[in-house]
């Protein structure tokens, strides 16, 4: 007996499925536009001599002059001293801010979010301006008053190869906490009040409350600020840029900037773009790491 084969039955897309499919649509195109195909791009042109007429290809020489390049591991240990030194305390302080503001009425928390979130909404070129004149190296600067004040003398804190990572460490520390400050709070109102009831039946105090209640609710958050915090830790840019230009003696030189003098400055496309992967990868290893050790407990 002949067997017949069955019709394949098409599904009929309906209107909201085409405009479903339509906005997907839209967002993959930008994602490919001006995230996939960048980094392709960036993958090929670090296998080559990058020239605008006529590349060619050249294997993993940029890798391994790269890793044989000294300015390279030295930008890259300015990068993790910058990390170490500003994410912990930023994270920190951030904390501390939210926990000062959670008391307060919500009208007096949106005022103080708004405060905080200020910097943030400011260009990062005025930003450095003013800290740049913060950092006059003149008697006269406002920071050099300050220090000469209490009796620690005068310095050139951008010009000198001592002060210059101190001063952008200090820069990073007094500012730009907007965001993690917001987003600490929203977590901080989401702790359930029973908690707090509970512990005070107990007769805990705020400390113990602190960190018995609040630091546990909070992990998810701090693993995100703190994933988030090194990362953008490791591809600073604009405030080397700026401020110090990398110097002096290259005691601020980052692998971000690195990679934009070499690209823009000594035109060497295809090493920035080998630098550039070298440093994504690293960022996507931190990134595990973090959660792999510091995510076990952690319930989203």
């Amino acid at each position: 007996m002949t067997e017949y084969a069955k019709p394949i039955k098409r599904r009929k897309i309906n209107s909201d499925a085409a405009w479903g499919y339509a906005f997907i649509a839209a967002a993959l195109l930008i994602f490919v536009m001006f995230t996939a195909y960048p980094v392709v791009s960036a993958l090929i042109i670090s296998f080559q001599e990058y020239k605008p007429l006529g590349s060619k290809f050249i294997g993993f020489d940029n890798y391994t002059e790269t890793f044989k390049d000294s300015l390279f591991w030295k930008a890259a240990v300015n990068t993790i001293i910058y990390t170490l030194l500003t994410v912990p305390v930023s994270l920190f302080l951030s904390f501390a801010v939210s926990v000062l503001i959670l008391p307060f009425k919500k009208r007096m928390q949106t005022a103080f979010k708004a405060v905080y979130y200020l910097p943030a909404v400011a260009s990062g070129v005025a930003l450095s301006v003013v800290w740049l004149w913060i950092y006059d190296p003149m008697p006269e600067g406002i920071f050099n008053k300050i220090t000469a004040f209490f009796g620690m003398g005068t310095h050139n804190w951008l010009g000198s190869s001592t002060y210059a990572m101190f001063s952008l460490v200090l820069m990073a520390w007094l500012s730009s906490h907007g965001t993690s400050i917001i987003i600490y709070l929203a977590a901080l109102l989401g702790i359930d009040g029973s908690y707090y009831e509970a512990a005070e039946l107990d007769g805990a105090n705020f400390f113990q409350k602190l960190w018995y209640i609040v630091v546990p609710c909070l992990k998810p958050t701090t693993l995100f600020l703190l994933v988030t915090g090194v990362i953008g830790s490791f591809q600073v840019f604009q405030n080397a840029y700026l401020m110090t230009g990398g110097g002096p003696d290259n005691a601020t030189t980052m692998v971000g900037l690195l990679i934009f003098n070499n690209a823009f400055k000594y035109f060497e496309f295809g090493k920035a773009a080998a630098q550039s992967l070298i440093l994504a990868a690293i960022i996507a290893g931190i990134s595990v790491i973090q959660f792999k050790f510091l995510g076990k407990d952690v319930e989203y």
